[in-house]
């Protein structure tokens, strides 16, 4: 077992996320940062749906009790084994009796913590995703974060050679993001000024932001069109409040919303957005919707993702 000593601001058991289940009420979770994720379980050779502690700004602290492979991907974090300093972006060992201490993040906002055969978690409804807002999911099945106490299960397996990220896959979290925006149905209904400001003004992420929306502060982006009815909202949509500051929506959205919405945020570029700290500065471009599906369908090939429904086919999300 893995014991937390410190769970640091947030610490929360994430696997691929759950899907099937929008229309009973319940968003998908999962990583925020599936790249990071997704290297995470491709450096322990472990199936890209193992599930990590997906970490946030850093802070935390576990102890194991018995030999183990480790990896840490996403933000820049200082990561320290007992006294010795180790690298992100690489597998790792642990001996028993360990401890793991990751320091405030630099550079980005969440860190994955990934060991060799994926922490075992007993699933609530298809996956074992932390959702606080749902009250599902996680090590205790309610949702609730990791606290300082906790013992996390992983499958002991043989330790293999080490594997690293080359630099050339890892991003620059310091970087100011160029973000896809695939135009929606409503796109149209926002006046010219409002479409080329978002595509052509820097927006600012803002300190409210979390697993449910990136919210930005920018140029407010005015709506001509007509009153909407609640619908379906997507992970990635681009909502435009009353008060005109565009808020994206992430993990543990709501399923339905009632805002217009300028457009779907780029899959691909989704974990960049999540890794961009309060204050850190944005850009959007336009991008085709079958460009996206190409950039997604590439990416999730290479590292053998494969979505599967616990639900009807009526229910697919």
């Amino acid at each position: 077992m893995m014991r937390i000593i410190e769970p640091g601001m947030s610490a929360a058991i994430q696997d691929f996320g759950r899907f099937g289940y929008l229309s009973k009420g319940l968003t998908r979770g999962g990583p925020m940062d599936e790249h990071a994720f997704l290297w995470a379980n491709r450096l322990l050779n472990n199936d890209f749906n193992a599930a990590q502690i997906e970490v946030t700004l850093g802070g935390f602290e576990a102890e194991f009790d018995c030999d183990c492979q480790c990896a840490v991907t996403g933000a820049g974090v200082e990561l320290t084994l007992d006294d010795e300093t180790l690298n992100n972006w690489q597998n790792f060992k642990v001996r028993s009796g360990q401890r793991l201490k990751m320091g405030y993040a630099t550079a980005g906002v969440r860190a994955y913590l990934a060991v060799q055969g994926g922490f075992q978690v007993e699933p609530k409804w298809g996956s074992c995703a932390t959702v606080t807002r749902d009250s599902v999911g996680g090590l205790h099945g309610d949702g609730s974060p990791l606290k300082a106490g906790d013992e996390i299960s992983f499958n002991q397996q043989e330790l293999q050679m080490s594997r690293r990220v080359g630099w050339a896959y890892r991003p620059n979290y310091e970087k100011t993001p160029v973000i896809g925006l695939i135009p929606g149905f409503q796109y149209d209904a926002f006046p010219m000024s409002a479409r080329e400001a978002f595509c052509y003004e820097d927006y600012e992420v803002t300190k409210d932001s979390d697993r449910m929306g990136i919210r930005l502060s920018g140029k407010a982006l005015d709506y001509d069109g007509e009153g909407l009815v609640s619908e379906g909202v997507n992970i990635g949509s681009v909502q435009v409040p009353a008060n005109g500051q565009p808020i994206i929506m992430m993990h543990d959205r709501q399923t339905l919303g009632g805002y217009p919405k300028l457009g779907t945020i780029n899959p691909f570029d989704l974990g960049r957005l999540a890794q961009c700290q309060p204050g850190q500065t944005v850009r959007f471009t336009r991008i085709e919707g079958k460009v996206a599906q190409q950039q997604l369908r590439r990416f999730y090939q290479f590292f053998n993702v494969r979505l599967t429904c616990q639900a009807d086919d009526n229910l697919r999300s």
